[in-house]
């Protein structure tokens, strides 16, 4: 049972990562810099951000100010999709772009944001570049599918330690996770709470009450229990808080089974 903040999963290279991080979508440079130093003192190691979402200088000041020396933290950030059009000598600069605005001289985890046409494939290999310089301690993807995931792996032979997908009760996406537990990628999940939908499903408001927490953390935990890496967003404390919540409790089988056959592939990105 992964019981505290700060346990970690393993990924296929031997890097730790923890199982739950804090996904700073949509936050303004100011909101990333304050979320990151509050959930830094509630226990949080793991920050996701991506250079598409405009905050990287702010979560690279939440990083200096938030009092953990850097070496605990496991920061992700992602290649944008006009980077992979424009071919490998700009996927180098975009990450040396991405490493400024930080003010990192390296990333925990170095994602992929989306495959684009056919440059996906171009841009896997200047991630495996990255990874050998260093700069980058693990490499993944982010939207990825089965038949993207085979694209890169026959051509390269290196296999994504992570596929960041979107991924919660109402669309768990079967069969990618379990290729990506056959081949040893961690699925991580983006919108684990469906963007505030969590509370309008009732099994989850009855479960809810059962174990004596909100919808939320039952989906979190979910999540934790069936191996996923989760990234809720969160700006405020007490909501940082709750989404931390989740190690002082375990899902039976027969719930967990009841989670999953909630799932109609239903995305909520439109």
């Amino acid at each position: 049972m992964k019981s505290n903040i700060k346990d970690c999963t393993v990924l296929n290279n031997g890097v730790s990562m923890p199982w739950l991080g804090l996904g700073v979508w949509q936050m303004t440079d100011e909101e990333a810099e304050s979320a990151i130093k509050i959930a830094a003192g509630i226990g949080y190691r793991s920050i996701d951000t991506a250079a598409i979402y405009g905050n990287e200088k702010g979560v690279g000041k939440g990083i200096k100010k938030c009092g953990v020396p850097r070496e605990e933290l496991f920061i992700t950030t992602k290649l944008w999709n006009e980077y992979q059009e424009k071919g490998y000598n700009a996927i180098m600069k975009a990450f040396d772009e991405s490493l400024e605005r930080l003010q990192l001289d390296y990333v925990d985890l170095y994602l992929i944001h989306w495959p684009v046409g056919d440059k996906y494939i171009e841009a896997w290999r200047a991630m495996i570049d990255i990874y050998k310089s260093g700069r980058a301690r693990a490499i993944g993807v982010s939207n990825f599918t089965i038949a993207h995931l085979e694209d890169i792996i026959q051509d390269s032979g290196v296999t994504p330690a992570i596929n960041q997908v979107e991924f919660h009760p109402l669309n768990s996406k079967p069969d990618l996770y379990e290729y990506c537990k056959a081949h040893g990628i961690r699925i991580e999940a983006y919108s684990p709470l469906m963007r505030g939908h969590v509370n309008d499903i009732p099994l989850l408001k009855e479960l809810a009450e059962k174990y004596k927490k909100t919808p939320a953390q039952i989906v979190l935990r979910w999540d934790l229990q069936r191996d996923v890496v989760t990234i809720p967003k969160a700006v405020h404390e007490r909501h940082l808080r709750e989404n931390a919540d989740i190690f002082d409790f375990e899902l039976t089988f027969e719930d967990m089974e009841r989670i999953n056959a909630l799932n109609e592939n239903k995305s909520f990105l439109g």
